[in-house]
């Protein structure tokens, strides 16, 4: 796209028509608002800052040879707090370069005024009528910024929400379009780019979003529970227990008065300690004997999680969502069959999701487990 510096700055008017005046301080401030359309550095806004204060109006005329201010070098470097004099010269030649600042050169090319009585008479140095002349374009193009940077936010705030709302019902094919939205809000895009990522997002949603319970369905069948054989065993020691309960005495006639003690204990499975350590074997191997609490196993797992593919935020997510007991009992369990399950990290994500609709105990898992079959030990 031809810059704004390339169209006007520098040049006269066609029409042979001046400006007027400018307060300089709105004009520098607009222009700073443009700096990406004129090329500009914010070193070199601050040179023409500079520059600026050498000038006593603040009402900045139009007319060409009119605002001429003569400096030296050692004065401007002075007022930019000691920049080295190579680089204010690069500065001064790209104000010149742009056409917001004009050169008038003496003879000898050095910068003076000569003087009658108070009147300048004749004056040699920078000068600033181009920035006054050209205010028009200045004014322009800091408003098309400002809009630019409006509709910025806007996208980016709506590529946020979608990508939020794709978090809620996406499956494990999603990742690499949310990995994507994400790295893209941490740069500077550009238009194009966050309205055709809110685009993708928003099919994404549109394809996820009917399969939600399918696909809830679908992560509560694979929920660690191993064959489906030890789901019935599971549910049919839950129905024994309601059946028990509706005829306590049918227990007391049982040759088996401890009926109910594969279930009495479900909830606690989840907050034993030791029942978790023998669920999970697994842990053992990556940290023999360094499970002796807790505050041992919250450690363990956020150490896990980044080896088993589960980003820190997706870990946090979880602890709020089901505490942290819970969510230590979830990674633990999630090593054990990690060769099943495709994306840890959606995985774990969908778990925190229904653990927020009190939907989710790490109970099942731990009794799917336990329950699996273990390699018979080798007894010498």
């Amino acid at each position: 796209m031809e810059q704004a510096s390339q169209i006007a700055f520098g040049r006269q008017d066609p029409c042979g028509r001046l400006a007027g005046t400018h307060d300089k301080w709105d004009l520098l401030a607009a222009l700073t608002h443009a700096a990406a359309e004129f090329e500009l550095s914010h070193r070199t806004l601050g040179v023409l800052k500079a520059l600026l204060t050498f000038f006593p109006n603040r009402a900045l005329p139009a007319e060409p040879g009119s605002a001429i201010v003569f400096p030296s070098n050692r004065k401007l470097m002075e007022r930019l707090n000691g920049m080295p004099e190579s680089t204010l010269r690069r500065h001064l030649a790209a104000l010149t370069r742009i056409g917001i600042v004009s050169r008038k050169n003496s003879p000898n090319r050095k910068r003076y005024a000569r003087r009658v009585g108070e009147d300048t008479a004749m004056a040699f140095g920078f000068d600033l009528s181009p920035l006054s002349r050209h205010a028009a374009q200045v004014f322009d193009a800091a408003l098309d910024a400002k809009a630019r940077t409006e509709r910025l936010a806007v996208l980016r705030d709506t590529v946020a929400v979608l990508r939020q709302q794709l978090l809620d019902v996406a499956d494990d094919t999603a990742e690499a379009l949310l990995d994507s939205a994400r790295k893209l809000l941490r740069r500077k895009p550009c238009e194009p780019e966050l309205a055709g990522m809110a685009e993708a997002l928003r099919a994404e949603i549109a394809r996820c979003a009917p399969q939600e319970e399918t696909q809830e369905s679908r992560l509560a069948a694979r929920e660690l529970s191993g064959h489906d054989s030890r789901n019935e065993r599971h549910i049919q020691d839950s129905v024994k227990k309601d059946s028990d309960s509706e005829g306590p005495q049918a227990c007391a006639h049982s040759p088996r008065p401890q009926c109910s003690d594969a279930n009495d204990s479900a909830t606690e499975k989840a907050s034993d300690l030791s029942t978790v350590l023998r669920a999970c074997p697994e842990v053992q191997s990556y940290y023999p004997g360094a499970l002796r609490s807790w505050q041992d196993a919250d450690r363990i797992a956020e150490t896990l999680s980044p080896m088993m593919g589960i980003e820190m935020p997706v870990l946090s997510d979880a602890r709020a969502a089901m505490g942290r007991k819970e969510a230590a009992t979830a990674v633990m369990c999630m090593l054990e069959k990690l060769g099943t399950i495709r994306s840890p990290g959606a995985y774990l994500r969908r778990l925190a999701q229904k653990a927020r609709a009190g939907q989710f105990s790490t109970a099942p898992m731990l009794n799917a487990l336990l329950q699996s079959p273990r390699p018979a030990e080798v007894v010498s």
